[in-house]
């Protein structure tokens, strides 16, 4: 497998604040990653840094062989990194297609050829039937598979992904699961994901990074890091690993 991306001991300090601390992680090509870790564990910060929104203070990062830590966020996201945000953030007048158009706008200059591409995005998302529903119009469900039909109509190789499933219910969860394990398998795009639904974090990922206070504590795959002792006493309580 080719690796895409490479995180490599990155730190962030908010003055006193370690939120992040020599953090380090790396995937392959068509890899489904999974951050967890419990509220303030510095998840998002790292996604912050990968996507180019904060500057690393130490390490590295490295997206399909370039070093991009420091690189700002519209010039990481035409490389080929999209991503959601966890509170989501459409154009509310717009509709679901005009929003999805805009960013498939990225790499096309023809707006019938971005509408086109908006479209079948939207058809993988099951959004199609509500294209011309206005965005604010939308239930909680219908919002989150919107923003990651926002992400991904950037073209993105790899695909960011915090806290999609917040707030859905399990046959919710389930869809979404299926629904990006169809992206991942028939578009061939790459997902790191930050998530609390372990529901969710087991049926998709093939390997999970655990943070607590910024540091790393533990990284495998799922079946192995819900057993570990560290992790289930900082987040996941003894009821949840069995």
């Amino acid at each position: 497998m080719t690796q895409l991306l490479s995180v490599v001991d990155i730190s962030k300090r908010f003055r006193g604040l370690v939120a992040v601390d020599k953090a380090s992680f790396a995937l392959d090509e068509g890899d489904i990653f999974a951050v967890i870790g419990p509220n303030g564990a510095g998840k998002t910060t790292l996604f912050n840094m990968i996507a180019g929104m904060l500057a690393p203070d130490e390490g590295t990062i490295t997206f399909c062989g370039q070093r991009i830590d420091g690189m700002p966020a519209d010039a990481v996201c035409r490389l080929g990194i999209g991503r959601t945000f966890q509170i989501v953030r459409p154009f509310p007048s717009l509709s679901v297609e005009d929003n999805v158009t805009i960013g498939a706008l990225l790499h096309r200059s023809d707006v019938g050829a971005a509408r086109s591409y908006a479209r079948d995005v939207l058809a993988k998302l099951d959004l199609f039937d509500k294209r011309a529903v206005t965005a604010s119009a939308l239930t909680l469900p219908n919002r989150k598979r919107l923003e990651v039909a926002r992400a991904l109509a950037t073209d993105p190789k790899l695909l960011l992904l915090d806290e999609v499933m917040a707030g859905l219910v399990p046959t919710e969860t389930d869809r979404m699961v299926e629904i990006l394990r169809g992206l991942n398998r028939d578009m061939g795009v790459t997902i790191l994901l930050i998530e609390h639904v372990m529901r969710a974090v087991m049926a998709l990922a093939g390997k999970v990074l655990v943070l607590h206070h910024g540091a790393a504590i533990a990284q495998g795959p799922p079946q192995e890091v819900v057993r570990d002792p560290r992790v289930i006493k900082s987040y996941l309580g003894a009821e949840v690993a069995l």
